[in-house]
């Protein structure tokens, strides 16, 4: 697919109904047609047109205002219409679109393959885009079927706030168990399955093929959360509908953005926006023009970082497993959703950039990680992942502690569950040494014995 250069258009005017090459935001035809020559990710960002800046800058100017006027006063009536727009250059306010979220977005639906896509803030670990989202699809009295491992957040949205606020309730299921799920949905009443491409944070791997015929069979939409595995994992090429993410982690890579993405249909996406009834515009999750140009020049280096973290993480794993130590990580060939992985994943990318060790108790843990961080300097005890030092938490008592006990044990996550999101700062071995040198201090205290 040839790339496309496009300077940003001038101001028009209502008389102009003619869309041309210069519309700043992509139409739902352009759309299908960049999805159909979807090859991979990192083929798609590249052939996505890139937007000059206002006076020919490699990098697209910055829309900062936040309202917008127009050249004759019929063109507001007609755009609070509906029938002008910014797929024809027309802006109203930027809670509704701005074309530097915008070109963040058009970068999402380039990376996620999907006719479109929006961008949003005020989230926590993508929250305000699978709030948002889930509300689009689900009125009151839906009901949704979704994985019982999700970010905590998640599932306290679903278990908690929906049913309370919303009117909405949620039968959780083993997403690897199919005859569960299919069990669990309701014909007619089920508007969505949402489950997360690699879980957190035991990393299971869902089928994500499998599960969107099952759920299209039954007319639900398939919602999935690929925050763990961008570039990896492409979940709407292989079914799903609707693909959210935390830009905040991986594709952000530096712990000081807070953003979130929704890529889907543009009808949903439209929906979403539409001034009466759209999710994201009445509850108002708005990016920052300014975040959204910082955004937009991470994103062509992320296949670089993921490379780099998958490649960190496979051979960590494969040196601590020869340690004897628990580990979880799906590049392993012992773990049971490697090939499902395998054959899902993009190639080149690896097997994600997050591993676990199960400790056992948290207690263990809580020494693991002290030593690895204060004794060694390995890594950081901190939430969230994608940065370029290694992140490291205990699942059980931070980013799942919103479950109880026995949905916990449910899904899978142990006392003593460390979370390791593998940076690149540094060298490989430089970093083994530092692990080495605090296990190392770990068995002489007699905490642990390999």
């Amino acid at each position: 697919m040839a790339e496309c250069f496009v300077l940003s258009s001038k101001k028009r005017s209502a008389g102009t109904e003619e869309t041309d090459g210069d519309d700043l935001y992509k139409t739902k035809k352009s759309m299908l047609s960049t999805a159909a020559a979807w090859e991979d990710p990192a083929a798609a960002l590249a052939s996505a047109r890139h937007e000059f800046g206002e006076h020919g800058g490699v990098n697209m100017s910055i829309e900062a205002s936040a309202t917008f006027t127009v050249m004759e006063p019929e063109t507001m009536r007609r755009m609070f219409a509906g029938e002008l727009g910014p797929d024809r250059d027309f802006f109203i306010y930027s809670r509704h679109f701005n074309p530097t979220v915008l070109n963040l977005s058009r970068q999402m639906a380039a990376l996620e393959g999907t006719e479109a896509a929006y961008c949003t803030a005020s989230d926590k670990a993508g929250m305000s885009a699978i709030s948002s989202v889930l509300m689009q699809l689900c009125s009151s009295g839906g009901h949704v079927v979704a994985a019982r491992t999700l970010y905590g957040g998640t599932h306290a949205l679903l278990t908690h706030f929906f049913p309370r606020a919303c009117n909405i309730t949620t039968t959780f299921v083993d997403i690897s168990d199919h005859e569960m799920v299919n069990s669990a949905i309701v014909q007619g009443r089920t508007k969505v399955l949402y489950f997360e491409s690699i879980s957190n944070p035991t990393l299971a791997v869902a089928n994500i093929p499998e599960l969107s015929r099952l759920a299209h069979d039954k007319g639900v939409t398939v919602v999935v959360d690929n925050t763990f595995s961008p570039l990896v994992l492409s979940p709407a090429r292989l079914g799903a509908d609707v693909v959210v993410h935390s830009i905040s982690k991986f594709i952000s890579g530096g712990a000081d953005i807070i953003a979130g993405a929704v890529c889907g249909p543009a009808n949903l996406v439209n929906s979403m926006m539409d001034l009466h009834q759209g999710a994201l515009m009445l509850l108002g999750p708005t990016m920052n023009p300014k975040v959204a140009f910082e955004l937009s020049e991470r994103i062509p280096h992320l296949g670089l970082r993921m490379k780099e973290h998958c490649h960190r993480a496979l051979i960590f794993a494969r040196r601590m497993k020869k340690l004897g130590l628990k580990v979880l990580y799906p590049g392993l060939e012992d773990h049971p959703h490697h090939e499902l992985l395998k054959s899902m994943a993009n190639k080149e990318y690896g097997f994600g950039g997050l591993l676990c060790l199960d400790m056992e108790t948290e207690e263990k843990a809580n020494r693991l990680m002290n030593y690895l961080q204060n004794y060694a300097q390995f890594g950081f005890m901190a939430v969230s992942l994608g940065y370029y030092e290694t992140l490291m938490s205990c699942s059980g008592s931070s980013t799942s502690s919103e479950l109880n006990a026995e949905e916990k044990a449910l899904a899978g996550i142990s006392a003593g569950l460390v979370r390791m999101s593998v940076g690149y700062l540094g060298t490989l071995d430089q970093r083994w040494s530092q692990f080495e040198k605090a296990l190392s201090r770990m068995q002489d205290s007699g905490v642990f014995k390999n």
